[in-house]
């Protein structure tokens, strides 16, 4: 099962005690899912899902909210591997109406005519949604029927794709009451609701009450981070190795040339002790090297010594071309 339908099937059992609550979730769900047809002999309502779940919850919603049944129907996609569909209908007028009103939803002039095609319901009233907790209901009920999220080991994307612009715009203020930074981007047709960071996506999650999708988030979010901090840490090490190395392999290279050019016994009595622990230790670091001096030096006291054997180490080389170079001039 994919994350994505383990948040739905979480936010399914949730059936809020309060009418206006249930009324304001209904009110997205029929917005975003609902299609108002007409047959030749009655009007229906109809919501479609892929997931039992949602389907459950849809019938046990419109059940509790206004005790009306739906007819259910299990239709098999061929074009999607056999996945089944849930269609639920309601095929009273007097209910459809009485549930739009409810629900603040417009009401909607069919065609007339046998088979007119059936067209989906607008966007809801501002009066569903006047309190948070409404609003809460209003963003679950909205997912449910529409919304999808990646799998979060993956990468952090929550999206909820609405058909036209105004809904998407009235959802993404509901969202943005809490906080929370919801994007809009076109897809095709479809106008998409989304949300990329991992922290707001949690805070989402929490707002529809979503608690156990948290918490498995909240992990992956805690061990990717740990992850990437270990994966800092180790670059960053492996980073500082590759430069103590290299300069470790420069001082080497210049007091070599110091010994088999002018010698040891040229230089001064401290640059020779160093000198000569850096040919035995190349690895050790300049604290270690400052350890193994008497008396011992710190770190700085090392370095400066060093930088002092690569100034000689390069004045020599520097002389050495000078002469080269004269004795070219007086050959020609």
């Amino acid at each position: 099962m994919s994350f994505s339908q383990e948040v739905k099937d979480e936010l399914s059992k949730q059936i809020s005690s309060a009418r206006h609550c249930q009324l304001a979730e209904l009110a997205a769900i029929l917005s975003y899912n609902g299609q108002l047809g007409r047959t030749s002999s009655h009007d229906y309502l109809r919501l479609q899902t892929e997931s039992i779940a949602v389907a459950r919850k849809y019938f046990t919603l419109i059940k509790k909210t206004f005790n009306i049944n739906m007819n259910l129907t299990i239709k098999t996609n061929s074009r999607m591997k056999g996945k089944r569909i849930y269609v639920l209908m309601i095929q009273d007028t007097d209910s459809i109406n009485h549930i739009l009103q409810a629900v603040k939803l417009p009401m909607v002039t069919l065609g007339e005519g046998k088979n007119a095609k059936f067209v989906e319901l607008g966007r809801p009233s501002q009066l569903v949604v006047q309190t948070t907790c409404c609003k809460r209901a209003f963003i679950r009920g909205a997912f449910l029927s529409s919304g999808s999220m990646s799998n979060p080991n993956k990468a952090y994307h929550l999206e909820i794709v609405v058909s036209n612009n105004e809904k998407a715009e009235q959802l993404q203020d509901i969202i943005q009451t809490f906080s929370i930074d919801a994007k809009i981007v076109t897809r095709k047709k479809n106008f998409v609701v989304y949300i990329k960071e991992g922290s707001q996506i949690v805070e989402l999650l929490n707002v529809m009450e979503a608690h156990v999708a948290l918490m498995e988030l909240e992990n992956v979010r805690i061990l990717k981070e740990m992850r990437n901090q270990v994966n800092r840490q180790v670059n960053c090490e492996a980073a500082n190795i590759s430069k103590t190395v290299a300069a470790s392999a420069k001082q080497i290279e210049d007091i070599i040339y110091i010994r088999d050019t002018i010698g040891f016994g040229n230089i001064a009595e401290g640059l020779k002790d160093i000198a000569k622990l850096r040919i035995q230790h190349p690895e050790a670091s300049l604290k270690e090297l400052g350890t193994l001096l008497t008396p011992s030096i710190g770190k700085s006291g090392v370095n400066h010594r060093l930088r002092k054997l690569s100034m000689i180490a390069d004045h020599i080389r520097e002389h050495k071309e000078e002469n080269s170079h004269d004795n070219e001039t007086n050959c020609n």
